[in-house]
């Protein structure tokens, strides 16, 4: 596998990780897309993302929840921001904003997938946008 910006400090500040900065809500590890390290930097562009995803049985479900905590660093480059997305089958069903050097808990990111039945794929995207 290719190191990138999301996957050069698997285990260590990236990925599955025991927190060094924060208290888990539960459980001993987090799973960080991006980094936990601060003042770690990358080169990225508009488009760039990070996820990770499940397979979920969405058969009588109405809503996917998550929580999350979105850290993002100072610096960010005018006209970018970074964006959390709930995502099922690639496709966006509720996102939020990050700007440069704020913190921001979202306690409740949500998709309605009452229409869907069966296995579909569930996850979390950290991706660089354009606001």
């Amino acid at each position: 596998m290719a190191l990138t910006a999301f996957t050069s400090r698997l285990g260590l500040g990236q990925g599955r990780i025991r927190p060094q900065r924060t208290t888990p809500a539960s459980g001993e590890y987090l799973f960080v897309l991006g980094d936990e390290e601060p003042g770690r930097r990358f080169e990225l562009a508009r488009g760039d993302f990070a996820e990770v995803t499940q397979a979920v049985d969405v058969t009588s479900v109405e809503l996917v929840r998550t929580a999350l905590r979105l850290r993002v660093p100072p610096g960010v480059p005018a006209g970018l921001a970074w964006e959390a997305s709930l995502v099922v089958d690639g496709v966006k069903y509720a996102r939020c904003l990050g700007r440069s050097g704020r913190e921001r808990l979202v306690t409740d990111l949500a998709a309605n997938v009452s229409k869907l039945s069966g296995v579909h794929t569930v996850g979390v995207r950290l991706e660089l946008v354009s606001p």
